[in-house]
């Protein structure tokens, strides 16, 4: 776990890099370039491809650069962090923006930036970036939607001139502003009944406004995000009650759709109080991030699991050995760590090339998850090293090394195997290459918080050399 003051002091040093960030971007400054991860992905302002390619992306920034070279002026509207794990944090930002163009009126659209840091060795750098406006009007070749945007302000401006003339009434020019944004405005009453929303909720779930009117806005969401809407519901109470009024509150829910499915929706909420300041409603707008939700989980895939065998990395280890020793510290009973190192790996490599042993990687790995229970962890290591971890075996230190050696004998056993792997040719047939290896196996058996992960990972890691001296093929238990 993060300590308060941690987690203060990394939302400074990410809100301070978001600052930089804008600082560069805003003066056209090609050093935002090294904010960018090697590994980035990212969606461009009016596209709905992800760009992949860490030079490509450098490149769309160079002609972000070129389509309007003066400087820019960012009026943040809003600012939200969320952190997905210790080393990934989210970061959304709402804002408006003034070009140098008199004739362009971006500065009337909300433009949502969402960037994703991560920390690699000591630097966060931004792994995905995805940068919208509430509409896609992007010529072919285009970062921002100059051309539509300076078409579409002059057929405003006469529209608005037409209109303001016919209109007389709030209610009707509200609802020409709002009927045609692809986000979900809305309003409540003090008790969450809907009083309005747009029809543009009928393009994200399938409802008619109509159908929507009176209802309990808890009614817009699944169970889980019930959960969620009751949690910030909750937060804003303590506040009120605290004497400090919330603004706007933000979070992420998920909304039921008139077919039954499930989108995810970033919601803004504010009260509406009357003049003695008491809540007499709510208004909001919520925009769909369904993709968004989706590129988070994936980033997470990539930050804590093997690519290559789907099993956790070593970043997602070390937070499965903390809990086991929290979880050992709490029943007393013993876990055990093994390093598996495969004994006659690198002649297949050799002979046959990586793609083959790649297929025996993910085998062994197939292989290693047989041999431990639903709840034990199997990790790639890196290169044919991989890692076991058995949590919650007995208060007794003998019975959990007899348990232990059993196991391990049994992936000594599994690993001896014969592999036969499919490898296919150019004709569409498949090749059958055969192939024996053994492991040396180096196992440890820990108690509660005594060690650190990594002093339990080098104490296994000693066992399992010592297996590979004693002639590979074998198991060996760390013995202080």
């Amino acid at each position: 776990m993060i300590s308060n003051q941690a987690h203060q002091e990394r939302h400074y040093i990410i809100r301070a890099l978001f600052d930089e960030y804008l600082e560069y971007y805003s003066a056209r400054d090609e050093r935002l370039i090294d904010f960018f991860s090697h590994e980035f992905s990212g969606f461009a302002g009016g596209g709905n491809v992800l760009v992949k390619d860490c030079e490509e992306w450098i490149a769309i920034t160079r002609q972000d650069f070129a389509e309007v070279p003066d400087q820019i002026k960012i009026q943040l509207l809003d600012f939200y962090q969320q952190d997905l794990s210790k080393d990934i944090v989210s970061v959304t930002a709402f804002f408006h923006m003034h070009l140098s163009d008199p004739e362009v009126i971006f500065s009337r659209e909300i433009v949502r930036l969402v960037l994703i840091f991560r920390l690699e060795q000591e630097n966060w750098k931004i792994v995905h970036s995805s940068f919208s406006v509430p509409y896609h009007l992007v010529e072919q070749g285009e970062v921002f939607p100059l051309s539509s945007l300076q078409e579409r302000n002059h057929i405003l401006e006469a529209l608005v001139e037409e209109r303001t003339k016919e209109l007389n009434q709030r209610e009707a020019f509200y609802r020409l502003l709002t009927e045609d944004t692809l986000d979900v405005l809305w309003r409540t009453d003090a008790n969450l009944y809907i009083t309005y929303i747009s029809p543009s909720d009928e393009r994200l779930r399938g409802f008619k406004a109509e159908e929507m009117i009176g209802r309990h806005v808890f009614e817009l969401f699944n169970e889980e995000g019930m959960v969620i809407v009751k949690k910030a519901l909750q937060k804003r109470h303590a506040a009120e009650s605290a004497g400090n009024p919330l603004g706007y509150v933000n979070f992420e829910a998920p909304h039921l759709c008139k077919d039954g499915s499930v989108i995810w929706g970033e919601v803004f909420s504010k009260a509406v109080r009357d003049e003695t300041g008491n809540i007499i409603g709510f208004h909001g707008i919520t925009r769909e991030i369904t993709k968004r939700k989706e590129m988070q989980d994936q980033i997470k895939q990539l930050a804590f699991y093997d690519a290559l065998t789907q099993l956790p990395n070593r970043r997602l280890l070390i937070d499965r050995i903390n809990q086991a020793q929290a979880s050992s510290k709490r029943t007393k009973n013993h876990g055990a760590l093994m390093f598996v190192d495969l004994d006659n790996f690198k002649p297949l490599n050799d002979i046959h090339g990586h793609y083959v042993g790649d297929l025996l990687l993910a085998e062994v790995a197939k292989r290693l998850k047989n041999c431990v229970r639903e709840m034990d962890t199997v990790a790639r290591f890196g290169g044919d090293e991989f890692v076991l971890l058995l949590g919650d075996l007995d208060v007794s230190f003998d019975k959990s090394i007899d348990y232990a050696a059993k196991v391990a004998e049994k992936i000594r056993v599994s690993l001896s195997d014969l592999y036969q792997l499919k490898v296919p040719r150019d004709d569409g047939s498949d090749m059958i290459v055969e192939h024996r290896c053994s492991a040396s196996i180096g196992v440890y058996v820990f108690m509660d918080h005594k060690a650190t992960p990594d002093d339990i990972l080098k104490c296994a890691d000693k066992a399992m050399y010592d297996a590979k001296s004693a002639g590979r093929n074998t198991i060996k238990f760390y013995h202080i």
